[in-house]
């Protein structure tokens, strides 16, 4: 029973957490620490790629409209009444597979060459709440310059991104390779320094988490696979089925509600975490 409660609880968390610019990792290790759980344990990091795997899935199915339209094969159906707005609309629609190449490709390869360094030294609560207060100035700064048009925003929509822009996010999404920095925060928070809306570069960032967490993920199931068995398997299957249905939700919460709901918001969230955790826990 325990085992369940534990696998609710970290689903519930990796749901809440992993497409908000709050840091799932950070949140995950924090909690491991929480529990008493050992972070290092495999079937533990098997877990946690699993549940990962329920919040790619709510993603995909949010945004599936996209992912079709990027490969050329949305299903979406047109009336005669509107061929002509459609034409429009598809001439004026720039975002395709190059701009999500390019958005992913400076993080995944980084990742790949500090690998080593990221899980030998990242992983600890130190580091991450060091990460979550400096990632949390960084998205201030980005949503202040941005709402005073220090920085011009020339991209409204996701679909007037442009190559330059999309790499520039791709280079600034790097910073989230630190744990507790934030993947969603580094990209929507680069997106708004390079000119881009809030919702533009909130749609840009949840699209390009399914291919980056598809490969991440992946990757590390083919060494922890093994692990998913035996007395493990509804351990396994609680935690993928809670992290999808509250990473589903948190999503189209966060899409309906985003005017509303700053970076700083965040910030201040991230803050008073990372306080609280080195007082009641830390010290």
């Amino acid at each position: 029973m325990e085992n369940i409660i534990h696998a609710v609880i970290l689903g519930i968390v990796e749901g809440l957490t992993e497409f908000l610019p709050v840091s799932s990792s950070g949140h995950m290790i924090l909690t491991n620490k929480l529990l008493d759980i050992a972070s290092d344990d495999q079937a533990i990091v098997t877990f946690e790629i699993v549940i990962q795997l329920g919040a790619i899935l709510a993603m995909a199915i949010v945004y599936w409209n996209r992912i079709l339209d990027l490969f050329g094969l949305s299903r979406k159906q047109q009336s005669l009444g509107t061929l002509s707005a459609g034409r429009s609309a598809l001439k004026r629609r720039k975002l395709n597979l190059i701009h999500v190449a390019l958005g992913i490709v400076p993080a995944m390869g980084l990742a790949l060459l500090l690998k080593d360094i990221i899980k030998g030294e990242g992983f600890n609560q130190a580091p991450v709440l060091f990460s979550l207060v400096v990632g949390g100035i960084y998205m201030i700064v980005a949503e202040w310059l941005n709402r005073t048009r220090r920085v011009k925003v020339v991209a409204e929509t996701m679909d007037d991104i442009s190559y330059k822009q999309a790499f520039m996010i791709g280079l600034l999404q790097c910073l989230s390779l630190w744990p507790g920095f934030s993947r969603s925060g580094s990209t929507i928070a680069g997106g708004m320094l390079t000119g881009t809306s809030y919702k533009a570069a909130a749609d840009f960032s949840f699209l390009m988490a399914i291919p980056i967490m598809v490969a991440a993920t992946g990757y590390e199931m083919l060494d922890n696979y093994k692990y998913i068995e035996g007395d493990n398997l509804m351990f396994f299957i609680v935690g993928f089925l809670v992290s999808f249905v509250v990473a589903w939700l948190v999503i189209i919460l966060f899409l309906r509600f985003i005017q509303k709901i700053k970076l700083t918001h965040f910030a201040i969230y991230r803050f008073i975490l990372a306080a609280l955790f080195w007082i009641f826990v830390m010290r």
